[in-house]
């Protein structure tokens, strides 16, 4: 177990390390630091206004086929070239290609990277590798809940509460005691590491409601893949009152029940925000969705990467307030800390300011 951080002894800390600049991130951190379930601090985050060194990184995403790992993939560019720091991406492809991201992992372990940001496909599948190479390097986790042996730090939220605030939503729609609705419910693909926590989440948040999960559809994030399981739920559940679940389910759901008799008798509701995920919203096509503010967890990540190698790291374990999203509460603050502009491509390769090598 981790010591526990006081939040005042927090507060002190900051103020004492950190330079009084305008910008200014609104955070959560863990009072003991790796354990989502401790309580958290809301605190006033400034970020750093350069590195010391042309630092480079080597990122692991798990993907960057949908637009929830695009923004975090923004968040880090920007971040990035604030500081002057450089970084390179491999993604694994899908979660299931645990193998691949152990590989790429390895690769990180090279002279030329200073520390590694870990978007990981599994929660402890990447541990030994994780633990090896942290002896030489720093481990930053980012977005995906991870086993905390060998982490420095950890730029996430509680996946427990996205599922939960997804949960409580419908709960507030449906309280005990009113018509049963049923559900189905599409978590994710089995055994990423969110995916567990948004299950107990979601679960946990619509007990004591009318809601009734009638079946639950593991699979994979991609679009294809959820497109599948969307027509699959509709075929066996056709008077089924809600679709539940990822991004890429909620969009694959909007369109297929748009060309659908059913559009106006089911519902969809989102576990995490993207873009179309955010049009659909402001559409009213899809009801809500939590954020986690993917675009901040990213240039959060790159900026503890720098404390870490610069012996300034303070807080261990933060990431932004998850807030629900709905048509009365979309507008600029939530596209600024949630979604890559729609003009921006994802970058592999950042060079450091004044530094030679691929650069967009």
């Amino acid at each position: 177990m981790q010591n526990r951080i006081p939040a005042m002894a927090l507060m002190v800390s900051l103020s004492l390390v950190l330079p009084c600049r305008a910008e200014i991130w609104k955070l959560e951190a863990r009072s003991v630091p790796f354990d989502d379930a401790s309580p958290a601090v809301a605190i006033d985050y400034v970020p750093l206004d350069h590195a010391e060194r042309p630092w480079r990184f080597c990122v692991l995403y798990p993907h960057l086929k949908d637009a929830y790992w695009l923004s975090a993939n923004y968040g880090m560019v920007e971040e990035a070239r604030k500081l002057g720091v450089a970084f390179d991406v491999f993604e694994a492809g899908c979660y299931p290609n645990l193998a691949r991201q152990i590989e790429q992992l390895k690769g990180c372990a090279s002279d030329e990277f200073d520390a590694v940001i870990l978007g990981a496909v599994s929660y402890d599948g990447l541990t030994p590798v994780v633990e090896e190479i942290a002896r030489r390097k720093p481990v930053i986790a980012a977005v995906n809940d991870i086993d905390d042996r060998g982490i420095t730090a950890k730029a996430s939220v509680p996946w427990t509460e996205m599922g939960a605030a997804a949960g409580r939503f419908l709960a507030e729609r449906h309280p005990a005691g009113s018509p049963e609705v049923t559900i189905a419910w599409f978590p994710g693909p089995r055994g990423a590491g969110w995916v567990d926590f948004v299950e107990a989440g979601f679960r946990d948040a619509i007990r004591d409601s009318s809601g009734r999960i009638v079946q639950t559809f593991f699979g994979d994030t991609g679009l294809e893949q959820q497109v599948l399981l969307v027509e699959d739920a509709i075929d066996e559940w056709p008077d089924v009152d809600y679709l539940v679940g990822s991004g890429p389910m909620a969009e694959a759901a909007v369109s297929i029940l748009r060309a659908s008799k059913e559009a106006d008798d089911i519902k969809v509701v989102s576990t995490y925000l993207s873009h179309a995920v955010y049009r659909g919203v402001t559409r009213g096509r899809i009801l809500a969705a939590p954020t986690d503010s993917p675009v901040v967890q990213g240039r959060l990540a790159i900026e503890m990467a720098v404390r870490a190698l610069e012996g300034s790291l303070v807080v261990r374990h933060a990431g932004p307030k998850i807030f629900v999203v709905t048509a009365e509460t979309a507008g600029p603050g939530v596209i600024e800390s949630s979604l890559a502009p729609a003009s921006f491509t994802a970058v592999y390769s950042l060079a450091a300011k004044g530094q030679s090598g691929p650069s967009p």
